[in-house]
């Protein structure tokens, strides 16, 4: 019986089909559940991830010049995910964000094609020469559909966080961006800021305040096609509602976090119960990403008094508030740069306020990364001043550092207060 005759069948026939109908459903999400949770235990365990790897020559003596470790300068991992058509725009979000010392996995949804994965691969060797020797970016083969909502995302994502666990299990923290983010602060900056912060915090923007959307955000049961139909976008949904759960709190919050190792460890090896007994709930959640790490953080008795009620983005939402922030313009620019925030979305793809951030801001070159203190190549029009490099465990911090490292006393000061951490 194909999914097509499933999703007619939920909703039609008499009571006695009807009955029979919502078993299927019933075993299809259970079924799909832990077919789900096994998998990310196995990945994480014992495979070995399908990944592009740059084109060039690695240089092992240059990566291993790296210093990372509980003594040294903390190392980010970023997720970068982007869709079909985003190839340019996680290039460019790369070249933004990078720094020797963190490691990198980009995904582009399963709809894009091969030949714009190979291509931003040539564009990562071309544009960041670093990135090949240093060895610490990787685009991910063989990705996950692209669905808007359902569990594909969260699975893309956990999938993500156990290649970097296998790959380079010396990271400090994980941090998510989608393609229409930019960062506001050179990585000097931001690992400057961060060495002074506790390794053990994590930044989740949460709230179990569920309000009038308990129906639809919790309630609601769906069936994400992209799990398995490769390519697939759409989702089916269950005429039948399930009530709320009791034996977790439900916490929901913005999908983008940055979430230290051990937490992301917790979650992808599970050697508690918590986060398999959530990630069954959620895979059949409507938004998942914005609800699974929330509740699974603020539900551990050992994990729940290190959140940090921020996701350290500047947005600005329309009112009442809508599923996305709007779009930044030339508008939004100074009071953007005055928050002291080390991100922000959402931007418009090669737009002129990208541009301005880049000069004014980053001073990133329009063909490379952003310069920081690892760049020891001479500066010119036509010379990438970090084609060439020096001692990467030394950071610079600029103009912007200042704001932000204000900006983060303040979010810890509100998280040591308690009053905006999680509440059950």
């Amino acid at each position: 019986m194909g999914l097509g005759g499933m999703r007619g069948g939920i909703g039609g026939g008499g009571a006695g089909s009807g009955e029979r109908w919502r078993w299927i459903l019933f075993l299809s999400l259970v079924s799909v559940s832990f077919l789900l949770s096994f998998l990310f235990l196995f990945l994480s365990a014992y495979s070995s991830p399908t990944r592009l790897r740059l084109p060039g020559l690695t240089t092992a003596r240059a990566a291993a010049g790296v210093r990372r470790g509980p003594d040294a300068l903390p190392c980010l991992a970023y997720l970068l995910i982007g869709a079909r058509g985003d190839g340019h725009r996680l290039l460019r979000l790369l070249l933004a964000v990078y720094h020797p010392r963190n490691r990198y996995i980009l995904h582009l949804s399963a709809d894009a094609s091969h030949e714009e994965r190979r291509d931003l691969a040539a564009g990562i060797a071309a544009a960041a020469p670093a990135a090949v020797s240093f060895d610490n970016v990787a685009l991910v083969g063989t990705p996950t559909a692209g669905t808007p909502v359902g569990s594909s995302g969260l699975a893309g994502t956990l999938r993500a966080a156990a290649v970097l666990l296998r790959l380079h299990p010396d990271w400090d923290w994980f941090i998510t961006l989608n393609a229409a983010d930019y960062p506001l602060v050179t990585q000097d900056d931001l690992i400057h800021a961060l060495s002074y912060v506790p390794r053990e915090f994590n930044f989740i923007d949460h709230t179990s305040d569920i309000g009038r959307k308990e129906s639809e955000k919790v309630q609601s049961m769906i069936v994400d096609a992209g799990i398995y139909l490769s390519g697939r976008t759409n989702f089916f949904r269950a005429t039948q509602k399930r009530p709320s759960p009791d034996a977790f709190k439900f916490f929901t919050g913005s999908p983008w976090v940055i979430l230290n190792r051990r937490f992301i460890e917790y979650c992808v090896l599970g050697w508690e119960n918590l986060p398999r007994l959530l990630l069954m709930y959620f895979n059949n959640v409507m938004l998942p990403q914005e609800g699974y790490f929330h509740s699974v953080i603020c539900n551990s008795l050992d994990f729940r008094n290190s959140t940090v009620n921020n996701d350290l983005r500047y947005k600005v939402w329309d009112d009442p508030p809508q599923t996305e922030p709007l779009f930044l313009t030339m508008a939004h620019y100074d009071k953007m740069v005055n928050s002291g925030q080390p991100f922000a979305r959402r931007f418009q793809a090669n737009g002129p306020l990208l541009d301005k951030i880049d000069e004014k801001l980053l001073k990133r070159p329009g063909h490379g990364p952003v310069p920081g203190a690892w760049c020891a190549g001479r500066k010119s029009w036509f010379i990438d001043p970090c084609s060439q490099w020096s001692d990467v465990n030394v950071v610079k911090p600029g103009p912007q550092a200042l704001k932000l490292q204000k900006y983060i006393n303040r979010t810890l000061e509100e998280a040591d207060s308690g009053a905006k951490s999680c509440r059950l």
